[in-house]
């Protein structure tokens, strides 16, 4: 049996003719893909990976504006048993130049203005091809190959253990780590989902998330096609883009930002959502006061969920039953999750905090290319989540904390040890220290707290210039605070949960 993902996406149950006419996708200038466009275009860009030497389990990066186009290239690589390495549009030539050479593609897409540079970077450590696509998907070298290929495309053999894609997530080093997704943990994740919340060809997604991130490209792309739904594609978030579109959907996914920046708006009320069936919010915490507010908005309870990139969605709150706030609810069907002592590895008792651990066909096969940080990142065929947290005696789970202190700002995750590495090399810098503050806009706030060499005159608008040109813009610093020394225990090690306190009303 052939497991390619993009078959459980075929609805070859039902008639063809009514599948074929279904929309896909609509775009804010009118545009539509149907699912026969979807079945054709696919196949043109599958044809174009192949032109180009692509072969199953090569990797093709790609970093570009979020279109329809860009979609469809997510699943021409499905199709041609190719392995989708997306990267985020605001990484640097410095951070590309690590992806590339960790990730070592056959095919790079890029942004136009970018090919020169990329291309330099593609000669080593081995050649690969770069070609181009436009922010809105309609030019570029991509497109002007695929137009001329065959609009029919036979999916190319998968196992369900095949790689589908490579994420890479922050690393403990501050080196990211490429996820590895079979093509059974994508599709196993999206077709409970689709179930667990009620997903059908009825439901209209506002999708106004990128789709470089785990929420927006495997979440919400992937169940709307597992369903057989429609989509609004938003080419980013935009309050007066979502009350434009908002009355012609009845699902939209979001990060806590989008809820606290639509809060601020005159025009949500229930009379504006009353047609929405649901409101879910994930890759960052939400915040209790936010969901109260909106409930109280709306008269829409927000569905809040727990994954992460290397497992897909874990738990979820009930599509039909209370929605706690404060809570990610329950783990969901075929997902096995504990709460353990986080050096023992024994279970701890209701309302005890400890590591979360979880098992389950979503979860990932390993970490490109790093056995040993694979191996350490398991216990008893469990993965260790690096999230701390608890089950209270009503079986929801919450989540308290990162045991890694890994920051998730605007639903993006950040690694301390990269911003610091930065920031530690820039003159007249003694040492830093980068930790998360609570955000109302962002969920957590990327926070540096610096100690400046004797003399040094360095003013916090230099430090985030510097940055700005090292960094993509979601991990520089909201603010950088100058300090005469860090907090130390007695081993020496930095006090970051000190810092977190000293500075936990900053953004208030």
């Amino acid at each position: 049996m052939n497991h390619n993902l993009y078959l459980r996406f075929k609805k070859q149950g039902e008639p063809q003719r009514s599948v074929a006419q279904r929309v896909f996708i609509r775009g804010v200038n009118g545009a539509i893909i149907s699912y026969a466009d979807v079945e054709a275009r696919s196949a043109q860009l599958a044809h174009a990976l192949q032109s180009w030497q692509v072969r199953p389990g090569d990797r093709v990066v790609v970093q570009v504006e979020k279109s329809a186009e860009a979609l469809l290239l997510y699943l021409a690589c499905l199709r041609a048993g190719a392995v989708y390495v997306p990267l985020h549009t605001g990484y640097t030539l410095a951070e590309l130049e690590y992806f590339i050479g960790d990730a070592r593609p056959t095919l790079v897409v890029c942004a136009p203005d970018k090919q020169t540079a990329i291309n330099a970077l593609a000669s080593r450590p081995q050649a690969c091809t770069v070609v181009t696509l436009n922010a809105d998907g309609s030019d570029g070298g991509l497109v002007q190959c695929a137009n001329h290929q065959s609009t029919e495309f036979i999916e190319v053999w998968r196992a369900g253990s095949d790689l589908a894609a490579i994420l890479y997530t922050s690393g403990t080093t501050g080196r990211s780590k490429g996820a590895m997704l079979s093509h059974h943990n994508l599709s196993s994740n999206c077709l409970v989902l689709k179930d667990y919340w009620h997903y059908s060809s009825d439901d209209v997604l506002l999708h106004a998330l990128p789709i470089f991130h785990t929420h927006g490209l495997f979440v919400a792309t992937n169940i709307t096609l597992a369903a057989g739904a429609s989509m609004i594609l938003l080419p980013k978030f935009d309050p007066a883009l979502v009350q434009r579109f908002l009355p012609e959907a009845t699902v939209m996914m979001g990060v806590p930002t989008f809820y606290v920046r639509l809060l601020q708006e005159s025009w949500l009320n229930q009379a504006a959502t009353k047609h929405m069936r649901l409101f879910i919010s994930g890759s960052a915490p939400l915040l209790a006061e936010t969901h109260r507010l909106w409930q109280q908005r709306t008269g829409h309870a927000i569905l809040e969920r727990y994954g992460m990139t290397e497992t897909g969605m874990n738990t979820s709150n009930p599509y039909q039953g209370e929605r706690v706030p404060g809570t990610v609810g329950f783990p969901l069907p075929e997902v096995s999750l504990r709460v353990v002592d986080p050096e023992q590895g024994t279970p701890m008792r209701v309302d005890d905090i400890g590591m979360i651990e979880v098992k389950g066909p979503n979860v990932f096969s390993g970490y490109w290319q790093m056995p040993e940080k694979t191996r350490a990142e398991f216990r008893d065929d469990y993965f260790i989540t690096g999230d701390l947290g608890k089950i209270d005696a009503s079986g929801y789970v919450h989540i308290v904390g990162r045991g890694k202190d890994l920051v998730i700002s605007g639903g993006f995750n950040v690694y301390p040890k990269e911003v610091e590495n930065e920031i530690d090399a820039l003159p007249g810098v003694e040492e830093s220290a980068v930790i998360g503050v609570s955000h109302a806009d962002f969920g957590e706030g990327v926070t540096a707290i610096v100690v400046l060499a004797e003399s040094a005159q360095l003013t916090e608008t230099h430090v985030l210039t510097q940055l700005k040109q090292r960094l993509a813009a979601f991990k520089v610093p909201k603010r950088v605070v100058f300090v005469a020394a860090l907090p130390r225990n007695t081993m020496g090690k930095v006090q970051k949960n000190v810092l977190r306190e000293t500075y936990r009303n900053l953004y208030q």
